[in-house]
């Protein structure tokens, strides 16, 4: 069996996140997303399809791909197989029943309630009906404005001798969708080359001048670009005022969400105070120090994790190129 240091980093990353290999029953090998294959056998424990992808999906995003590989796979079945037997020895010198690792459980077990306790909470505050969106909506109109838009759909190629190609089978009937899936370079490629809809200010200014230049419907001649060489077909128009409430819906939701989450945790958090019998000690609160180093380490290792901060709604980007 060889280490590398690849493998030493995956069974650090392993450790940190506190899901142990457990010998599991028949039943229980089942669960998830494997089919309950045996991928190893240590001692009589067996380590499964299940843990593998369990142990990957704990793992964070920039070690993730290192598992991807068939090199990677052998590496990461490696460390698993490395950890159990350092699990099997650690229970074999009674570490599991010292005081310190008692201690340790009882913490990550207090902090494990708490946290599916909340997410509990919080998902059920996350289900917002259309009728509280559409309050939202009639309330904050005026934030909903926006220019005079178009909505049009390209195909990107790279020569000039591609897009007369493209443009002669247009001419001759050729679907402008089907032909955007086979031939674009551009990312809107698979949605037939649909851009979806934007303003002034959001496109490179050669493709925007054309683009708006035309009539609904209308497609355009062969425009280059930095980009390369595109053909645009305009499909939509709309003129500036507020946008309307299924176009704005899902943005509501999104800047509606977090808000409703942080109302479910203060009122949480005042309900269980209230009901409390609570004595906070002012005089002894002020005397502390801080904590020794040594103790944040610990924490720190058995929470597995630093915690959570509340998602915000990510702005919608505004493309500077089609």
């Amino acid at each position: 069996m060889h280490f590398t240091k690849t493998a030493a980093v995956l069974l650090l990353a392993l450790c940190v996140a506190v899901t142990g290999c457990k010998q599991k029953a028949e039943s229980e090998a089942k669960k998830g997303p494997g089919k309950g294959i045996v991928l190893a056998e240590v001692n009589g424990a067996n380590i499964t399809d299940n843990d593998f992808y369990k142990e990957q999906a704990a793992l964070p995003p920039y070690l993730k791909p290192m598992t991807e590989t068939p090199e990677g796979k052998k590496e990461m079945l490696d460390t698993m197989v490395v950890r159990e037997l350092i699990l099997q020895q650690a229970k074999k010198d009674g570490i599991d029943n010292s005081p310190e690792v008692a201690a340790k459980l009882e913490d990550l077990k207090k902090r494990v309630i708490v946290e599916a306790y909340l997410k509990k909470k919080v998902e059920e505050s996350s289900n917002i009906s259309d009728a509280d969106m559409k309050a939202f909506y009639e309330k904050n109109k005026d934030k909903f404005q926006s220019g005079a838009q178009i909505r049009a759909s390209h195909i990107l190629v790279k020569s000039e001798a591609e897009a007369k190609d493209i443009q002669n089978q247009l001419k001759n009937g050729a679907g402008f969708e089907e032909l955007a899936k086979k031939h674009s370079i551009d990312g809107a490629a698979q949605k037939g080359g649909d851009l979806g809809w934007f303003g002034k200010g959001s496109m490179i200014p050669d493709f925007e001048k054309v683009a708006f230049g035309l009539k609904q419907g209308e497609t355009s001649g062969i425009v280059k670009t930095q980009f390369g060489y595109h053909i645009i077909k305009k499909t939509g128009e709309r003129p500036a005022g507020a946008r309307s409430f299924e176009e704005v819906k899902d943005q509501i939701k999104a800047a509606m969400v977090p808000e409703r989450q942080q109302e479910t945790f203060k009122k949480l958090k005042d309900d269980l105070k209230k009901d409390a019998k609570l004595s906070i000690k002012e005089d002894a609160l002020k005397e502390l120090k801080g904590a020794p180093a040594e103790a944040g380490k610990e924490a720190g290792a058995a929470s597995g994790a630093e915690p959570a901060q509340p998602a915000q709604p990510a702005q919608p980007a505004q493309p500077k190129a089609p």
